[in-house]
């Protein structure tokens, strides 16, 4: 006993690794036996917050993007995260291929081609199935995929950074709080009430988007090699998948995730390249400067748009926009730890510019690449359109890919290709979101010792596993019950970003550079790199500070 309580006192937050623990079994407990009534409460929960709070989500991811942008060309923009000596750690094409593939990778494969192809097929307003509603239905890809969740990561990772590297404090969400709740809540039940939030969303939301994931490559493997598909299949592939996270994570940030990282970045900008070369090229040129613009000409009236008066429109709303906002916010722990985790040394307006700008470009080359080919597909009605109209979310690349002008042979390995690269990426989301998992429950230690972070990487894929094997026998859909009830947690932490903001804002305003000489910052280091802030406290000069 004595050596639990050794372990769970120097490697763990044990307030918030226990509670976290029993959280987690609780809801899969309650997932796996009532699959139906826990996901009418779930889904009653998410219709309760999108229907009173709709208006919240709008306002705060507008305002979280306008923050943004003003800190990126504010004076505040040289300041680093770390120290003003601290260099970069990795260079910018390692850095960016970590961010961009723990927070959009393999969401852009996942919905690359199904998102521009639904809204197509069912826009929130106008007919479908026309020129109008292709434009319309990219607008809305960019939308819930470019700058606005961004947006939403980079106020995390920014603030999380910045006060772990540059005033070493444990890289915890609660961190970033400092200045307004003190050490006392740092250490005290609000610090462990922010980052028990964190793990909840984080975990359960890699562990259904791993058992989500696994549908899409079973369905790959299905049509290149006539693997059946089913729970026991999919089961299988989360092992397979979760056995390479596994190795990445234990090789630590630099051996496993970056290499990780950077080997899928190059297999997805080679399956983009074989896309737009043998697709539509002129096409997808001409459609990624139309509807580039016509996302940033309307992009304040898309963001500030609620369809009030259109009931239509009011339903894409919540099961798109808000549930997308919700998703992005409750990911955000996960998210913003990681790309602060590997941004040490880089300044806020490079931070900025890296997570916002680079991923943003990124997104609208992908979409239009595979989104657009696919609304090409449709519009000039080529044989086989029906087939990716009728596509659904886990088969419409694939299917995509097999209408291309190829030998069956070259679609078959480009097909291939397809599937290594959504394994990948669910690799990647799994090993830095283990990572950050543990990073939460044992304090904010950026190196932890290498079996919690087994222990958290295995844990993710058994959840997973559990729900699929569930659903199968009881016929419900505990995964994606689990993941609405994750999604719930992003109300009550949009209000912890707000205040993100509120506390970085303050900070970046007490920097000594932006002092005036008569002004006195005082700041006092403490034991186990603990900060506290003094104030703001005036001091008028004395004879020796003039000297």
């Amino acid at each position: 006993m004595s050596r639990i309580k050794y372990y769970l006192n120097t490697h763990t937050n044990p307030p918030v690794f226990l509670v976290s623990g029993v959280v987690i079994v609780g809801l899969v407990f309650l997932a796996s036996v009532f699959p139906t009534a826990f996901g009418e409460s779930a889904n009653g929960v998410k219709s309760f917050i999108t229907t009173v709070f709709g208006w919240w989500y709008i306002l705060i991811v507008s305002a979280f993007l306008i923050f943004t942008i003003y800190l990126a060309f504010s004076r505040y923009g040289s300041i680093k995260l770390g120290k003003d000596d601290e260099e970069p750690e990795w260079s910018r094409w390692s850095w960016f291929s970590m961010l961009f593939t723990a927070g959009m990778g393999i969401g852009l494969v996942y919905y690359g081609v199904a998102e521009p192809v639904m809204h197509f097929k069912n826009p929130p307003v106008g007919q479908g199935q026309t020129a109008d509603a292709a434009m319309e239905a990219m607008n809305l890809t960019y939308y819930h995929w470019a700058m606005h969740p961004w947006a939403i990561y980079i106020i995390v990772g920014m603030s999380v950074g910045y006060f772990c590297f540059r005033h070493d404090l444990p890289l915890r969400p609660a961190a970033a709080l400092y200045p307004l709740i003190g050490e006392k809540g740092l250490y005290g039940w609000i610090g462990n009430l922010v980052d028990i939030l964190a793990v909840f969303g984080t975990l359960f939301g890699l562990a259904t988007s791993l058992g989500l994931g696994a549908g899409q490559i079973n369905t790959g493997l299905n049509q290149l090699f006539g693997l059946p598909e089913g729970p026991v299949e999919q089961v299988f592939i989360i092992a397979a998948v979760t056995s390479v996270a596994v190795t990445s994570v234990m090789l630590g940030v630099d051996a496993g995730i970056r290499r990780l990282s950077v080997i899928n970045m190059y297999l997805a900008i080679a399956l983009a390249i074989v896309v737009f070369v043998v697709g539509p090229t002129l096409f997808i040129l001409d459609f990624t400067m139309g509807s580039t613009g016509y996302y940033v000409q309307n992009l304040v009236r898309t963001s500030l748009r609620m369809f009030t008066f259109n009931e239509d429109g009011s339903s894409f709303m919540e099961s798109w926009t808000l549930f997308y906002w919700g998703w992005w916010i409750a990911w955000s722990p996960f998210v913003g730890m990681f790309i602060a985790r590997v941004s040490r040394g880089r300044t806020i307006r490079e931070f900025i510019a890296g997570c916002l700008l680079a991923p943003t470009l990124a997104s609208i080359v992908w979409f239009t690449i595979f989104g657009g080919s696919a609304l090409h597909m449709l519009l000039t009605k080529v044989p086989g359109a029906q087939a990716l109209l009728d596509a659904g979310t886990t088969d419409s690349l694939f299917v995509l890919l097999q209408q291309l002008s190829l030998p069956s042979v070259i679609a078959w390995l480009l097909s291939l290709l397809g599937v290594v690269v959504v394994a990948i990426f669910f690799a990647t989301s799994s090993d830095s979101g283990s990572l950050v998992v543990d990073m939460l429950t044992n304090g904010g230690d950026p190196d932890p010792i290498w079996q919690q972070r087994l222990f958290w990487a295995v844990l993710e894929g058994v959840v997973a596993a559990i729900l699929l094997l569930a659903g199968a026998a009881t016929g419900g859909d505990p995964l994606s019950a689990l993941q609405t009830a994750s999604v719930s947690t992003g109300l009550p932490f949009s209000i912890v970003i707000a205040f993100m903001a509120w506390a970085l804002l303050r900070s970046l305003r007490q920097e000594p550079r932006f002092q005036k000489p008569e002004q006195h910052w005082r700041r006092e280091v403490l034991k186990d790199s603990e900060v506290r802030w003094a104030g703001k406290a005036r001091v008028a000069p004395t004879p020796s500070d003039k000297a």
